[in-house]
């Protein structure tokens, strides 16, 4: 027999181990921006982000999703305390999410064909890429929820 305590009290761990790990990836996916890590060879291949470069310097380019992504994850770790900037956390982060799930799409070498024709996704970038498949559904959840929160705080008492 299943104790009654246990399945509520997994829930709440998995809730916050999806939030707050969905804050660590993302804050140090962010800072690695400014250390070392860039998304040029993702990027310079997506029709609808390529021209950044024309305009912008990788540098620049890495640095602004890093802050992006770093701003993100401060934003989402606040809900507690202000539900209502957490939901824009998380909903940066599902933008940020969506844009780089559209590279699985636009970059050579995601998709490499083994033994008897099967498909299958590459190490770098395609696995890569695929967890944020992941992520964008807990930053979905996290946006749901600090939703549901704001409009708990202006529902009369």
């Amino acid at each position: 027999m299943i104790d009654r305590t246990l399945a509520p009290a997994l829930t709440r761990w998995g809730h916050l181990v999806s939030r707050y790990g969905l804050v660590l990836v993302l804050a140090w996916i962010g800072v690695g921006k400014y250390v070392k890590m860039e998304a040029r060879a993702l990027i310079q291949h997506s029709p609808l982000m390529s021209w950044v470069y024309d305009v912008f310097s990788v540098t620049f380019v890495a640095r602004a999703l890093g802050t992006m992504e770093i701003v993100a994850a401060v934003l989402i770790s606040v809900r507690p305390l202000w539900p209502r900037a957490s939901a824009a956390g998380s909903a940066l982060a599902v933008v940020l999410f969506v844009g780089t799930l559209s590279f699985l799409f636009t970059t050579p070498g995601v998709v490499v064909t083994y033994a008897h024709g099967v498909p299958v996704l590459s190490a770098l970038p395609g696995q890569f890429l695929l967890k944020d498949v992941v992520l964008l559904g807990v930053s979905m959840w996290t946006l749901g929820e600090s939703l549901t929160a704001v409009v708990k705080e202006r529902a009369p008492q």
